[in-house]
């Protein structure tokens, strides 16, 4: 194992569970209640990283400062919490890469932009909290990523210098964010990716194209 590394920071959304069926699936039945017609998930997926503004923005069209844009966001909200164990589940080739990570005693942890309403539930309804070093959401300092600081506050937690945590996400700000905290970024090339520039472009230190291509970076495979 790489042995400058002490601890493996996910992000949740996109690296380590599948959430885009019921974030997509709130969309949809707000637009049905705005007697609308389904967008195809395909259409929804690659936004489930930009959270409720990029659903919102993607199902209606609308952005923050439209007179719309807060009463359809918090509709969204309240129509995701409802679901959001319904469908969402921990991707399967994550699980033998926790299972790896704890063999050889590497804590793991998990840093979403996600507020702790959502998160917290998600966590513990998916049998993650038990085996979770920590769990740092949107809401649990000032700033979310790409600020550093939610990296930084999930290293404090767990009494290790920054620098010997990695961070694995699926989104530009994550790799953003990573750097910021000078700890090693790995971008999550089975996650949501957005529509901006090319994961490649990221200024990861590593792109792994599946779960257990983390295994190798680490040398543990």
């Amino acid at each position: 194992m790489r042995g400058d590394v002490r601890a493996v920071l996910f992000d949740l959304d996109g690296t380590l569970i599948d959430s885009a069926p019921d974030l997509a699936g709130a969309a949809n039945d707000l637009r049905a209640e705005h007697g609308m017609a389904p967008l195809p998930y395909a259409e929804l997926r690659p936004m489930v990283g930009t959270g409720a503004r990029g659903m919102v923005g993607a199902a209606f069209g609308v952005t923050p400062g439209d007179p719309r844009f807060e009463s359809l966001r918090d509709a969204f909200l309240a129509r995701y919490e409802a679901r959001m164990l319904q469908e969402t589940a921990v991707f399967e080739a994550i699980r033998p890469v926790l299972l790896a990570l704890e063999a050889v005693g590497l804590p793991w942890g998990i840093v979403t932009n996600k507020a702790a309403r959502f998160a917290e539930p998600l966590v513990h309804g998916l049998g993650l909290a038990a085996a979770s070093a920590t769990l740092i959401c949107g809401d649990t300092t000032p700033h979310a990523k790409p600020h550093p600081a939610p990296l930084l506050e999930a290293a404090l937690r767990m009494s290790l210098a920054p620098s010997t945590c990695i961070y694995v996400g699926d989104d530009h700000r994550d790799i953003v964010a990573g750097r910021a905290a000078a700890m090693p970024s790995l971008a999550a090339g089975w996650g949501y990716l957005g529509r901006g520039e090319a994961i490649e472009a990221w200024g990861a230190d590593a792109v792994l194209p599946v779960p257990d291509a983390l295994l190798k970076w680490l040398e543990l495979a």
